[in-house]
């Protein structure tokens, strides 16, 4: 149960660093206050359940995971070419959405396969799941 546990929240904690990395890249490029605006509240709530799980992770005695070196990298770089490509809000909306839906699929994965791990682990992930389902369909209006 520990192991499956820890796969969830280094899975949850991960993908809330690459979330927050992926809004952060885009804030500077971005047009509407609105836009704006909703991606600065999804950020903070991505940090919260990050922070969450790494304090849960602690708990464990085990550290905070990395976004890998290679997945990062190909995430920044295939977001600078798609705004170099076409920089508008529209476009940020759709790369933020692509996100959310990656979130959802690899987060759900690991709920489905790590089904013994702890109630908290699993509560934590299903609340990032949800979050994610809510920012997407935040970003529906921008498009």
């Amino acid at each position: 149960m520990e192991a499956n546990t820890i796969e969830i929240l280094k899975e949850c904690n991960k993908g809330c660093k690459m979330a927050v990395e992926s809004m952060t890249q885009v804030m500077d490029k971005i047009k509407s206050e609105d836009l704006k605006n909703v991606i600065v509240h999804y950020n903070t709530k991505h940090k919260e359940i990050e922070e969450k799980a790494a304090q849960l992770l602690k708990e464990y005695g085990k550290e905070e995971s990395e976004p890998g070196i290679i997945a990062g990298t190909f995430s920044w770089l295939s977001t600078e070419i798609k705004l170099k490509l076409d920089n508008d809000d529209k476009k940020i909306a759709k790369i933020m959405m692509d996100g959310c839906n990656m979130g959802i699929q690899s987060v759900t994965e690991y709920i489905n396969k790590y089904t013994n791990a702890s109630s908290d682990s699993i509560a934590l992930a299903k609340k990032l799941v949800k979050l994610e389902e809510s920012f997407m369909d935040d970003m529906k209006k921008f498009i």
